[in-house]
């Protein structure tokens, strides 16, 4: 995933129990790589990106799973999030097949842009398979699969007997019962500033997950412009908002990675009015120079600490 992981238990354990769960971590994790990593052209997604014909192929329940997911989040945020967008980020030199960091020309985004679709993508759990209506249609799942990997590592902790942990990947949180000193699990947000960490609000998760999603950490700059490597699937450009951090508490750490990214994409006001309506926990915060519009949606409020 091109990221570091973490796991905190409240309980000691010995260096057995410590080897195992490691064991069965690593082997989780690098399962996940070999179904959706596009960083490996062996893994069932490269594979799939590589199909250029439209009939159904098998895949995994893993890939069908977060499938479905990110698609139920496109359609909830009308294609804000979209995990064709890959080639569009690959374009703007964000992707994993480095590429100069420049602005593309028009006819090269409209291009790019005939193939970018969430719904070409199409899955029939029933039959554990998948197909692509636009042959040259490509999956990233970047922007949902860390999420799902913390998942899958809580799961492993849950059969193993332990009910008081913190899972990390990239960011991507989820908790289960209390700290070692009987604490609910804390993490802090960080605000949107380039180039340092500036800690915001402190988000109590109790048994949930939170993910956050924002514009600060990988960027260039052009002729005195600012371009995000967050794509907007509707223009093919990098979203022009001002600097901008979501965070999202949800049950599963998937759901809450999709959701980040998508209100990200649709900005202060209509993310804000989405995750509003459809009772999301989300904290979505924009910089203002050297101030700060932090909007809190009426769910997450019960999880801010003091």
């Amino acid at each position: 995933m091109g990221t570091t992981y973490a796991v905190e238990l409240a309980a000691p354990i010995d260096e057995a129990m410590r080897a195992r769960l490691a064991q069965l971590i690593e082997a989780e994790l690098a399962a996940i790589n070999r179904a959706m990593s596009t960083y490996d052209v062996r893994s069932e997604l490269s594979q799939f990106n590589h199909r250029q014909d439209p009939g159904w192929t098998p895949a995994s329940r893993g890939l069908l799973e977060v499938l479905d997911s990110a698609s139920r989040i496109s359609d909830a945020t009308q294609g804000a999030f979209d995990v064709t967008v890959g080639p569009l980020v690959d374009l703007w030199g964000f992707g994993p097949h480095y590429g100069t960091r420049r602005i593309p020309d028009d006819a090269a985004i409209a291009r790019v842009r005939e193939s970018v679709g969430y719904r070409h993508v199409q899955t029939d759990p029933s039959a554990g398979a998948i197909r692509k209506a636009q042959p040259r249609t490509q999956v990233d799942l970047s922007a949902i699969a860390k999420g799902y990997g913390v998942d899958r590592v809580a799961m492993i902790l849950e059969r193993q007997g332990f009910g008081d942990y913190l899972v990390e990947i990239g960011g991507e949180f989820r908790a289960r019962g209390a700290t070692a000193s009987g604490r609910p699990w804390r993490v802090a947000i960080e605000r949107p500033v380039e180039g340092r960490r500036v800690l915001g609000e402190i988000v109590i998760l109790g048994n949930r997950a939170i993910a956050t999603s924002g514009t600060t950490r990988d960027f260039f700059e052009q002729d005195g412009r600012h371009y995000s490597h967050t794509i907007d699937p509707a223009t093919g450009r990098p979203v022009e908002h001002p600097p901008m951090a979501v965070s999202v508490v949800a049950d599963t750490a998937m759901a809450a990675d999709g959701w980040a990214t998508g209100l990200l994409v649709l900005g202060p006001e209509r993310g804000y009015s989405l995750a509003q309506a459809n009772g999301l926990a989300a904290l979505l915060v924009t910089a203002s120079g050297p101030a700060f519009d932090v909007r809190v949606t009426d769910a997450l409020r019960a999880h801010l600490a003091g």
